[in-house]
């Protein structure tokens, strides 16, 4: 068997990113162990993978300990993706977002000081919570609403995983990198949580209308998923990165409202036998309340100052979100 550069384990490793950063590292020459209990995940993300004599799919739980020791054992990197996402789930059932994200970070960290393996940490763009400062730099404080907001659980539960992971790393010792993603896109993502780009594609392409959350006002950067998988290789490689965060996330800034416009121009393009709907019948707008619950708050901007990676490795996103979505409506036709 060839020589291989390294040992990757990939938590969560059967969902959207996982299975394209599963790719990325087959293709440098990795071993790669996943994990994932298929929660979110799912098998058929990886299952062009399996025939590959270094790629190893493991389907349990991160918090099955015996489990997560060996693997963690046998690795030389873990990339720590396994958690509970999506405002709708974040919404519906916070009790399995709080303890997934906790409590399995907890159990990573734990397996990795035990080894001294490397740890990269997705954290998200939620932890900035509401604040208007715009971009959102790493250092910049948090801005939240009540705990009586359900909506605001995830963002913390996220927060808890960085304090753990940079605990683990001032106390420990224990090489870690945190990477807060902006709103990743590409191939393998559903609308299944409510990803407003994929639920977008699906709609239009079924005659529409295009379904959008409050006034459409609201503003998204949308980073193409090869972007951000680049980016964090490029993190993984670099001593430097340990200890501190970065954004992940393109700075291309367009509103949801525009998004959906989009959607359909690329529609028009990519699908000229699609029957369009009156440009009037197009949208459709859904109050929050009634798409998510009473008093929901959003975040009206979420926009990352990504100068911080950008000076240490160079990375900057390269595919913009034109590109990306007629490669999402020609996958989706496929």
């Amino acid at each position: 068997m060839a020589s291989v550069r390294g040992h990757a384990l990939i938590t969560g490793g059967a969902g959207f990113i996982g299975s394209h950063l599963s790719e990325a590292l087959l293709a440098q020459d990795w071993r790669v162990t996943i994990i994932d209990n298929l929660s979110t995940g799912r098998f058929e993300n990886i299952q062009h993978l399996v025939s590959d004599p270094h790629f190893t799919p493991v389907i349990d739980t991160i918090t099955h300990e015996v489990v997560l020791d060996r693997l963690a054992g046998e690795c030389d990197v873990i990339f720590h993706l396994a958690a509970a996402v999506g405002v709708e789930l974040i919404v519906r059932d916070p009790v399995r977002v709080i303890e997934t994200n906790v409590l399995g970070t907890h159990a990573v960290l734990q397996a990795a000081a035990r080894y001294r393996k490397k740890v990269l940490l997705a954290s998200t763009s939620e932890v900035y919570g509401k604040s208007n400062k715009v971009p959102f730099g790493e250092d910049d404080d948090r801005v939240l609403g009540p705990t009586t907001k359900a909506r605001w659980s995830y963002s913390d539960s996220k927060a808890v995983d960085e304090f753990l992971g940079l605990a683990y790393h001032r106390q420990m010792d224990l090489p870690v990198v945190v990477f807060r993603l902006f709103n990743t896109i590409g191939p393998r993502q559903t609308g299944q949580y409510g990803m407003v780009v994929p639920r977008f594609v699906k709609q239009a392409l079924n005659g529409g209308p295009i379904t959008v959350y409050g006034d459409g006002s609201q503003s998204r950067c949308f980073c193409n998923v090869q972007d951000t998988v680049r980016a964090l290789l490029l993190l993984a490689e670099n001593p430097e990165a340990v200890g501190r965060v970065f954004n992940v996330g393109t700075v291309e800034e367009v509103t949801v409202l525009e998004l959906a416009q989009r959607v359909w121009e690329g529609v028009e393009r990519g699908a000229p036998a699609i029957a369009l709907p009156d440009p009037a019948k197009r949208v459709v707008f859904i109050p929050y309340d009634q798409a998510y619950e009473p008093g929901f708050e959003d975040m009206q901007r979420r926009v990352p100052d990504i100068s911080r990676i950008k000076q240490l490795t160079g990375w900057e996103p390269r595919i913009p979100l034109q590109q990306t979505l007629a490669q999402l409506i020609e996958v989706a036709l496929t």
